[in-house]
């Protein structure tokens, strides 16, 4: 591997990259905090306002400090419809239904992709790093990455199950402090999981892909034996197209 290649590799983001590290998942709960305490001092209109302005400051501060924005224009995106819902319930608990009923989707989508054997995992980490489709090959690939896909679907559903019966309750603050709770920290821990998983299913799909190029290589050998094999000894052409003199 050349040096370049080694650098390439070394700037590779990870996944905790591509959600915006650290800071991300933590500055996430930011606006949910904000709209929380402001709406239970002043009132909804003044919240809804102080979670768009923090949403807001966060991408500014994001782009100053020349971070990923992704994930801060999601973070955007999802305050503002969430804003718009509390706007249009007139209450305060309306600022999580997106969030709610997002989780039901992602985690329906999670669950479908194990159960027509493209778990979303395996899929997502495919794109990310460019290694192919080999992994299908490996049932034991697949089954690495069914296991991480899972975690992902009881997550979302974890969190559409406490925080909708939250909501139905009525209990706000209850809420707000499920949202944050079942927020990075659950993020996080599916992150781990999903580490540990995809090293394994890595493995076994490096495994099956060996596999498969030796028995591409046999073949390849196999056809060539019986190519010399068949040939015509009275042919008066040798292999690197040099003509023999022809036979007396």
């Amino acid at each position: 591997m050349s040096t370049a290649e080694g650098a390439t590799q070394q700037r590779r983001p990870t996944v905790l990259d591509q959600l915006g590290g650290v800071t991300g998942l933590v500055s996430s709960s930011v606006p949910v905090l904000v709209f929380v305490l402001v709406n239970t001092v002043v009132g909804l209109t003044p919240g809804i306002w102080a979670a768009l302005g923090a949403a807001a400051a966060i991408t500014i501060w994001r782009l100053a400090r020349r971070e990923a924005l992704q994930p801060a224009v999601s973070g955007v995106f999802g305050v503002a419809v969430a804003a718009y819902l509390a706007y249009r319930t007139g209450s305060a608990k309306g600022f999580f239904l997106f969030g709610i009923w997002t989780s039901v989707a992602y985690g329906g989508v999670f669950l479908l992709s194990v159960l027509v054997r493209w778990p979303l995992v395996g899929v997502a980490w495919s794109v990310l790093n460019g290694h192919g489709w080999a992994w299908r090959r490996s049932r034991a690939a697949v089954r690495a990455y069914d296991v991480a896909t899972l975690a992902w679907a009881v997550v979302f559903g974890a969190r559409f199950a406490v925080q909708y019966w939250l909501y139905s309750s009525d209990q706000t603050g209850w809420l707000a402090a499920a949202r944050i709770g079942m927020g990075w920290p659950l993020t996080g821990a599916a992150l781990l999981l999903t580490v540990w998983v995809v090293r394994r299913g890595d493995g076994a799909a490096a495994a099956a892909e060996a596999s498969s190029a030796r028995v591409e290589a046999a073949g390849v050998e196999a056809a060539g034996v019986e190519a010399v094999a068949g040939a015509d000894p009275q042919d008066s052409t040798t292999r690197d197209g040099a003509e023999l003199p022809p036979r007396v």
